[in-house]
């Protein structure tokens, strides 16, 4: 289920001042937040967020064809190795 249109979308108070801030200093400097739930504005665009994974920050560059995303699609809180059968036969070699 989306957000109503009423309130408008999300953007957690302590990001949007940091974002404000980086636009109106030119700074290039990647902002870090641990806010995944933040939804990506217009204003965001050009910027890099460095969004927490869980374990570390994860430098995310936004774009215009992220406007409307949450943060934290763009920051993989999961690292897939693998499934177990594809080791097993990748090392015996068939007969």
């Amino acid at each position: 289920m989306s957000r109503s249109l009423k309130k408008g979308p999300f953007v957690d108070a302590h990001l949007q001042k940091k974002i404000d801030s980086a636009q109106t200093n030119k700074d290039k400097k990647p902002i870090r937040t641990w806010s995944r739930r933040s939804t990506i504005l217009p204003d965001f665009i050009g910027l890099t967020v460095a969004v927490h994974n869980g374990k570390q920050h994860v430098p995310v560059y936004v774009t215009e064809q992220m406007v409307g995303h949450k943060l934290g699609e763009f920051a993989m809180t999961r690292t897939f190795k693998g499934h177990a059968a594809d080791r097993k036969t990748a090392v015996a070699p068939k007969k």
